[in-house]
């Protein structure tokens, strides 16, 4: 049985990674397991920088808690780019001796949120106040309400787990020559 520690209590990173690394693996069960992991960054990291060591942060506090098979961090962020405004996760995965860092899809954000997140306010809050929502982080995400349901936040980071996985998955190609 594989064991893997989730650094967030949040059900949609726990069965993101479930999920992901099950399909990996091609196993029917494993356990996973949430902790409470800080991030050390702010509660709405507001840049690439910041929500990247979320994630290295939530990994690494993960590693000195417990013994599993695999840890995973999930940070998700917001950035402002060239394009404008766009919420995106960074990914860190470790076996406890190497490291993976991923990162997620993007999806615009419109002005009116970004402009509340510049304000101090919570993509979660922010989404849940304009689409009447209750605690949308833990359920499809600002993802789910901008598509239509169509991408939801647990679909976007099982996808970005998979791709962080691939020095797990091939390691003979990722190692130095």
């Amino acid at each position: 049985m594989i064991k893997v520690i989730v650094g967030s209590k949040n059900p949609v990173k726990i069965n993101a990674a479930k999920q992901a690394i099950s399909s990996v693996f091609e196993l029917t069960d494993l356990d996973c397991i949430g902790l409470d992991a800080p991030s050390a960054v702010p509660d709405q990291p507001m840049n690439s920088d910041q929500t990247k060591n979320g994630a290295i942060n939530r990994v690494t506090f993960c590693q000195q808690q417990s013994k599993a098979d695999y840890y995973v961090a999930i940070e998700g962020g917001v950035d402002l780019f060239e394009h404008g405004p766009a919420t995106f996760a960074y990914i860190a995965i470790s076996d406890g001796k190497n490291t993976s860092i991923g990162r997620s899809s993007m999806l615009p954000l419109p002005k009116i949120v970004f402009q509340a997140l510049q304000q101090g306010e919570e993509l979660g809050t922010v989404m849940d106040k304009l689409f009447k929502t209750e605690n949308i982080k833990q359920k499809q995400g600002a993802i789910g309400l901008l598509t239509n349901g169509l991408a939801t936040r647990e679909s976007i980071y099982t996808q970005a787990i998979i791709l962080t996985m691939a020095p797990f998955i091939n390691p003979g190609l990722y190692t130095d020559n």
